[in-house]
Parts: structure tokens; C-alpha cells; sequence
């Protein structure tokens, strides 16, 4: 509106009001009108009121947390177009880095290669391969929370080719690929003297709750979150998931299928209790 309207005392009566009853007044920002004037009468750019209406919530369990979050898929090179790799498309750890930002954590996303858009507020790192998460992360370091939703690749080939390998043409013989291990980045870090509080995920598809166990325990992590990549209702590249939540104590918390970024809500709020 313009200046004059808004220093009018019918106005600024309305306004205090309005306060009176407990409501938040957003703005006025200052500037040029459009009659020609200078003053009080702009709205607030549009991300300056969407950050101001946010900031009303009080639901910030996480405020003053640093969150680590990995996600994606990684690439193990074989030669310059070929690689080893995996379904994962990054889209619950997007929605885990998404859930903890708005539950007022600082938030460094480190994610292998996928089509995801950044959330607001999130510092993302890309990286191609698991040795180069691995430095990615252990440079983000220390943090208060480790979520580890990327799907790394437990091997990579023992010798990368520079350039593009041939097929023989003449025989028909295969092609046989030497492997060896990549590091563990979740038990890497959940070694460390700073270790922060540690949450991993178990992709299985055959007895998911054993092998998570099984990873909570070997991995010395807080929490394992598991779930059923088989199901291609709630798989890699699926909008929805359904996990089991087990703790230290052996405790099994199930959270029912529903959209993944549903369940990165209900997973930040149960890892900001828990911590």
C-alpha cells in the first residue's frame, strides 16, 4: 500500500489489534511505490515471507544439530564409459535431508549421482565413486548426526582401464572382472574419537530384520533403519516406503508404508528423541 495508507492511524490501530490477538504481522518492507513515493507500504519479497512464516513453527527438534546425510547410488569405474552401480535413486535421503533442515538442523548432503533437486538450506556435495563419499564425508566432519541412506557399492574394480575395453571378436570368451572391497563410510566413521550419532540403513530383500541387526551390531551404530528394496511398492525408485527402526536395545519401531517424504519426517522426529 502505499506510505500515507499505512502510517494512517485507522491502519496501525487494525494492526495493533491484530497483535493483540496473537497474530504475527509480516512486513511491511520499505521502497519505491508505484504513485512515486519512498516508504513503509511493500510486501516482503515472496522467500522472505515464506522464511518468515516458517520461522512461527516451533517444531524445530534439531536446531543448533549439524546432520550428515549421504544418499544415492555410487559408480565404480571399469573403464571411461562403464561403470558398476545400483538401482538407488536418492530419494529418501533427499527426503531425510529435506525433513532435518526443516526440523532446524544445518544440513550437509553428500550424494552420489542422481536427478534430484537440492532441498532449500542444504549444503550438497556430489561425488561419483564410495572412496570419494568416503572424503566427502570425513571433510563435513564432525557433525552431530550421521544418516547414512546412500547405497555404496561394497566392491570396485581392482584395476580402472584408460581406456574403452574391446571385445575380442575373434573367440568368444567373457570378460572377467577382478573386484576388491571399497571401505565401509559408516563404520569408518562410527570410529571416529567425534563420533557423531549414528543411523544406517539396511537395503535387503531376504530376512531384512536379521541382516539389519546384524549391521547395527558390526557397524557399532545407534540405530539401523531397514527396509524391503524387493518390494517395488516401496523400492529404490519408488515415491513411498515402509521401514522397521531397530535400536541398541534390540527395540523393532515400524513405521507403515506412506510417502517417503512422510516417513523422513517421522524418522528425523524418532532419531531427535532418541538423541
Amino acid at each position: 500500500m502505499n506510505q500515507a495508507m499505512w502510517r494512517d492511524q485507522a491502519t496501525q490501530d487494525n494492526i495493533q489489534a491484530l497483535q493483540k490477538r496473537g497474530y504475527s504481522i509480516l512486513g511491511p518492507a520499505a521502497g519505491s511505490q508505484a504513485c512515486g513515493d519512498l516508504g513503509f507500504g511493500r510486501m516482503l519479497e515472496a522467500d522472505e515471507l515464506a522464511h518468515a512464516a516458517a520461522d512461527n513453527f516451533q517444531r524445530l527438534t534439531l536446531t543448533g544439530k549439524h546432520v550428515l546425510v549421504t544418499a544415492g547410488p555410487t559408480q565404480e569405474a571399469i573403464d571411461p564409459v562403464r561403470y558398476i552401480t545400483n538401482h538407488s535413486s536418492g530419494k529418501m535421503g533427499f527426503s531425510i535431508a529435506q525433513a532435518a533442515v526443516e526440523a532446524g538442523a544445518r544440513v550437509t548432503l553428500v550424494t552420489g549421482p542422481v536427478q534430484q533437486t537440492t532441498p532449500d538450506r542444504v549444503e550438497r556435495i556430489n561425488v561419483t565413486s564410495a572412496q570419494e563419499m568416503l572424503i566427502a564425508c570425513e571433510a563435513a566432519m564432525p557433525c552431530d548426526i550421521l544418516i547414512a541412506a546412500a547405497a555404496v557399492a561394497d566392491f570396485r574394480p581392482e584395476i580402472y582401464t584408460e581406456h574403452k575395453l574391446k571385445k575380442d571378436t575373434d573367440t568368444d570368451d567373457g570378460l572377467i572382472l577382478r573386484l576388491i572391497r571399497n571401505p565401509d563410510i559408516l563404520a569408518t566413521l562410527a570410529k571416529r574419537s567425534d563420533r557423531p550419532f549414528c543411523v544406517g540403513f539396511a537395503a535387503e530383500t531376504q530376512n531384512i530384520l536379521h541382516y539389519a541387526a546384524g549391521k547395527l551390531k558390526s557397524k557399532n551404530l545407534d540405530l539401523i533403519v531397514a527396509n524391503d528394496v524387493a518390494n517395488t511398492a516401496i523400492g529404490f525408485n519408488s515415491d513411498e516406503n515402509a521401514i522397521s527402526v531397530i535400536d541398541r536395545q534390540h527395540k523393532q519401531t515400524h513405521f507403515a508404508q506412506t510417502s517417503k517424504s512422510k516417513i523422513a519426517q517421522q524418522l528425523i522426529e524418532f532419531i531427535s528423541k532418541k538423541l
